[in-house]
């Protein structure tokens, strides 16, 4: 155990040295307008119904201002001469008004609700496969749980506004501009009165829209930040109470918790200015109009009718500069959370250069030659790497840790192209040949294995999906898993935990084995398949990989040097360089680093 730290401010949880230095970027709304567009070109796939969503937002925009209307005209009616029969004409058809209005309105809302879903799904559905199809070096310097933020909280804030805001944005739109033409029918001096409070409208929105922009954007960086830390230390819990961290996780956690709370108070705060500041110009406008408008009818210029009707307009007016300015913080809210999707949909994916051919069948002759790479330009990982595998063979790759191992094995599966030199498979240089392809050749045993929260029996067909149960079944024998895995509570249908929890590490290696057999690779990749388990198990997880490697061309990350004896050639590195390589006694003979590395 180690002690307590009392000097740290975080807990970094999942680091490795391609990451360093990496530092998140500012969040600024970069370019509103292209986002908009981008969002706009997935809702266009449903036309049709985009369509008949507009037809409706029109309709019920024109009715809602007749209503106003009709009601003016019935109460000039009543005035003038007043009638039983009249009034119940009138009532009817405000009636039928106010019931077309209201089918109209819920024949937008429940068509737009299939189209910002659609579109939402859609943009889910490209998230995610763009993410299946970016480089290794994307995840290495991201943290999980932001990019889950970016799948799910960004996503579904783009889902609220697409629900409510598009609709309520085109009828404020609408009905803002007819509100304004039926005014100045009425009475172009009320209009010109009412219009007054237009300069204070706009110059207090503008202040505070400015401002909620920025911190809308924030809020959802932060919310990132702090999911990424909460999947971070959920899955290193483990090492945070061996090191009894927890005050420290917890004090980390509530910094960037404090963080959010404070963008997010004064996000809502700016825009809760908004409807107050609204609300009070839109009483002065109501003031403005029933004194004026009383003193206009006195004098007969305009009739009682006109100024009902005149009131419920400017209601109807300032109503609009209020949903269009609310909105406005919605849609910026939006935006913040699709231009951290689009962000990510922008990023380079991992792409076959053209004219890349299929690899039909592989013998597993690998050469390097002169092969140098860098993660970063300032720091070189490997340095003119060169050696011959034979197929058939066994390489073993030893050193001290960040000498070029991982790397090596890296470049060979092709997650990372090569920056100088070449390595050719079966003569042909791996760049000519596609990824996907490739891939399906190479087996990889880690020393960590993932499983997939589903049966063993799928875990283990993971390595072929078409293969039959039995075939599943042959290759657990194989791999020495099949009486483990028949002492479970259910068997083959044993529903596994994605951590591996309920089995043991060397029962998720033999997992790993029995899956990469059902594979059947041409070349395999272990990366101390035995360290830390026990010797009965590390017998049958031996024998099982001296199975699997028979004939195949196989590459050993060794940390424990007895596991390399028996290799053909031992690639010795040392800071990205070959330093020794040739089997065991050879080395020993020479009395090198190998050698002192033995007796160490």
């Amino acid at each position: 155990m180690s002690p307590n730290t009392n000097n740290t401010n975080s807990l970094p949880m999942k680091r490795n040295r391609h990451n360093r230095g990496v530092k998140m970027k500012k969040p600024t709304i970069s370019n509103m307008k292209e986002t908009l567009y981008r969002i706009w070109i997935l809702m266009a796939a449903k036309k049709v119904l985009l369509i008949f969503v507009l037809i409706m937002v029109f309709l019920s925009s024109a009715l809602s201002l007749l209503g106003p209307y009709l009601l003016g005209v019935t109460v000039d009616k009543l005035i003038e001469d007043f009638a039983y029969q009249q009034l119940a004409t009138m009532l009817l058809l405000l009636g039928v008004v106010f019931v077309i209005q209201s089918a109209a309105v819920w024949f937008q809302n429940y068509w737009m609700i299939s189209i910002a879903q659609q579109t939402v799904f859609t943009l889910r559905n490209n998230l995610f496969s763009h993410l299946q199809r970016l480089p290794l070096s994307f995840f290495q310097k991201r943290q999980t749980g932001e990019l889950m933020s970016r799948l799910t909280n960004d996503i579904e804030n783009v889902s609220r506004t697409l629900n409510s805001s598009v609709i309520q944005l085109a009828t404020s739109i609408l009905t803002l501009t007819g509100t304004i033409i039926m005014m100045l029918l009425l009475s172009p001096l009320l209009t010109l009165l009412t219009m007054l409070i237009v300069p204070l409208m706009f110059l207090g929105m503008n202040w505070i829209t400015n401002r909620t922009g920025r911190f809308f954007k924030q809020q959802q960086f932060h919310l990132g930040d702090v999911n990424g830390y909460v999947e971070e230390t959920l899955s290193g819990h483990e090492t945070i109470k061996i090191f009894s961290q927890e005050k420290q996780v917890i004090d980390s956690f509530h910094e960037k918790n404090t963080m959010l709370r404070d963008v997010g108070y004064w996000a809502q705060t700016y825009s809760g200015f908004i409807p107050k500041l609204m609300n009070s110009l839109n009483n002065v406008s109501f003031t403005i109009i029933v004194g004026a408008g009383g003193l206009l009818a006195l004098n007969g210029m305009v009739s009682i009718g006109i100024i009902v009707t005149f009131t419920t307009y400017a209601r109807q007016f300032t109503r609009p500069l209020n949903d269009l300015a609310n909105q406005y913080n919605v849609v910026l809210s939006a935006v913040a959370g699709a231009e951290r999707v689009f962000e990510v949909m922008d990023e380079k994916e991992e792409r076959d250069h053209s004219g890349n051919e299929d690899l039909e069948k592989l013998k597993g002759d690998v050469e390097f030659n002169s092969v140098s790479f860098s993660y970063e330009e300032d720091q070189q990982t490997l340095n003119n790497i060169d050696f011959h595998a034979y197929p058939g063979q066994t390489i073993a790759l030893v050193g001290p840790t960040g000498a070029g191992k991982t790397t090596i094995i890296s470049l060979l599966s092709r997650f990372y192209d090569v920056e100088d030199g070449k390595i050719l498979l079966d003569g042909k240089n791996i760049n000519l040949i596609k990824r996907s392809s490739l891939r399906k050749h190479i087996g990889v045993v880690l020393q960590d294995t993932y499983l997939f929260e589903t049966s063993v029996k799928e875990n283990i067909r993971y390595g072929k999906l078409t293969a039959s149960d039995n075939e599943v079944v042959q290759a657990a024998k194989h791999a020495n898993a099949h009486d483990f895995i028949m002492k479970l509570p259910d068997g083959y249908e044993t529903i596994l935990h994605a951590d591996g929890r309920g089995i043991s590490h060397g029962q998720r290696q033999l997992l790993s084995i029995a899956r990469v057999m059902l594979a059947d690779p041409s070349l395999l990749i272990l990366d101390e398949a035995t360290s830390s388990i026990d010797t009965i198990t590390e017998m049958k997880i031996n024998d099982a990989l001296q199975k699997l490697m028979k004939g195949r061309t196989s590459f050993v990350i060794a940390h424990r040097l007895n596991t390399v004896e028996k290799a053909d050639n031992i690639l010795v590195l040392q800071q990205g360089e070959i330093i020794e390589q040739g089997n065991h006694e050879e080395l020993l003979k020479k009395q090198g680093y190998y050698y002192h590395l033995q007796h160490a």
